[in-house]
């Protein structure tokens, strides 16, 4: 897809070139442009009709006077305050209009996009996500024209920089947009066609084409394991449950391997504890923990990092039946806890119970576990910042700065002494795993840290998250594939 070039050869048909807000003189391209057309291009700034404002996007023909037949010039604004996130979003602005006049190749003066915030490596980063990112579209059911849609299959990038430095760049970002939007189309897959089994075909054809470890429990090796927390869920269902587990060796000298627990509810009705008829519609997205996951091992599958990572997936979906698990209920974990049975609609912490006991088995020596656990998170901080909590602060430190890095913001929950006290609360087992309404998002969080344990541990509720209700610059309504960018980043820069 990428060509890397110092200079344009003349016969390219697409030109994109960035502009800076008072650069003065024309630098680049758009200076042989202004040269070509014997001032017309500062005629044309000066006048208006071509903005450098951020996010403006002016199209002109050179009718002739050059090689090229149109030039999209992207206004970025006031120079220092272009980053890597306004740089993503532009190019993602750029994809979709690209997309619109049903272009298919261009050629970007990635020069042009670089400042003193941003260096030309980050700069073809940003530009290689957001061609995934904002290209993508959802892999609906309907009835389609046999005219084949029109995608952007030749990038010409032009540049000083190193050609090899650049094209790795090219790649990391290009893997993490495909990652996330691997994710994206599972989040939005009904959940009679995404069923913990296929969940666990696709997690076998990510080991088969990467090279994983795979194992995936079935039931009856569940309960030899004694996973009760897990079971309890699935057992209403006549879907039969998966523990799926991927595992990445990318150094054998590193003591540490990194543990990626995912929840995989493919479907959430709440069980007896049942959600409204509102509530209950598009509650196939329920596994977009689960999705991370894969998302993330499939950019960590292409980029190979020098760690060690275990992904751990519990999968099934929680129904109402004759067999269901019913409130006040007592169930045992698979680490010998015993949990009260209040609400079954808070069946999310009781798969990542037996997941997160399960990833240590495996020999995970730091954990993250994302998950679409629950609404008081959405109250809390709202949909576009996602809630985490920890028993370790230096890991959540690199796990909050990879998030900053991808552009997937998260805010630090509390955890004290008295949320520990109300999940013991139970007059009936050791946990309870929904002692009230108050504070719910730190509730579920401090029932998971009791599985946790000593092992250093981050959560993330992505609830709010995981799926959006509009359309982007970086991609249409639905599931937004978050967090697999930001745990193969974390994982690739860990540091124990």
């Amino acid at each position: 897809m990428f060509n890397v070039y110092e200079a344009l050869t003349g016969n390219e048909e697409t030109v994109i070139t960035g502009l800076f807000k008072k650069t003065q003189p024309l630098q680049g391209t758009l200076a042989d442009l202004d040269g070509s057309l014997e001032g017309q291009v500062t005629s044309l700034i000066k006048e208006g009709d071509i903005r450098s404002d951020a996010m403006s996007l002016s199209k002109i023909f050179p009718l002739g006077k050059t090689g090229m037949k149109r030039m999209y010039i992207s206004g970025l604004g006031r120079e220092k305050d272009w980053n890597f996130e306004a740089a993503r979003e532009t190019f993602g602005q750029i994809v979709k209009r690209l997309l619109a006049d049903k272009k298919t190749e261009a050629a970007v003066d990635l020069d042009s996009f670089t400042s003193e915030n941003l260096n030309s490596l980050e700069a073809a980063h940003s530009l290689a996500e957001a061609l995934e990112l904002a290209a993508y579209k959802i892999k609906d059911y309907k009835h389609k024209s046999n005219e084949p849609e029109k995608n952007i299959t030749q990038v010409t990038i032009i540049t000083k920089e190193d050609p090899a430095e650049i094209r790795a760049a090219l790649f990391v970002g290009s893997a993490h947009g495909k990652g996330t939007n691997s994710a994206r189309t599972l989040v939005n897959m009904p959940s009679n066609i995404l069923t913990a089994t296929e969940l666990a075909e696709h997690a076998k054809r990510l080991s088969d084409q990467y090279g994983f470890e795979c194992e995936i429990l079935d039931k009856e090796e569940m309960q030899k394991l004694g996973m009760g927390a897990m079971l309890a869920v699935s057992q209403g269902s006549a879907e039969p449950p998966k523990m799926i587990v991927l595992k990445y060796t990318g150094s054998e000298d590193r003591e540490e391997t990194l543990g990626l627990v995912g929840k995989g509810i493919t479907f959430d009705t709440g069980g007896y504890s049942i959600k409204t008829k509102s509530g209950i519609v598009g509650m196939k997205t329920d596994m977009g923990g689960a999705a991370a996951v894969l998302g993330a091992m499939e950019i960590i599958g292409e980029l190979k990092p020098e760690q060690n990572v275990v992904a751990v997936i519990p999968s099934t979906d929680n129904v109402i039946s004759g067999t269901a698990f019913k409130p006040d209920d007592v169930i045992v974990s698979m680490n010998g806890k015993t949990i009260e049975i209040l609400n079954t609609d808070a069946e999310g912490r009781l798969v990542l119970a037996d997941a997160i006991t399960y990833a240590k088995h495996h020999g995970a020596t730091h954990l993250v576990d994302v998950a679409t656990l629950t609404g008081g998170v959405i109250v809390a901080l709202g949909n576009e910042m996602t809630g985490a909590t920890t028993n370790n602060e230096k890991l959540f430190e690199q796990v909050s700065s990879a998030s900053k890095e991808c552009g997937e913001p998260m805010w630090l929950l509390p955890i004290t002494e008295k949320d520990t006290k109300r999940v013991k609360s139970s007059k009936m087992a050791d946990l309870s795993n929904s002692p009230g309404r108050e504070g719910h998002a730190i509730m579920a969080a401090a029932f998971l840290k009791e599985f946790a344990e000593e092992t250093p541990w981050v959560h993330l509720d992505i609830a709010g998250t995981s799926v959006t209700a509009k359309e982007t610059l970086l991609g249409p309504s639905g599931g937004t594939g978050v967090m697999a960018r930001t745990l193969a980043t974390f994982v690739e820069n860990f540091e124990a």
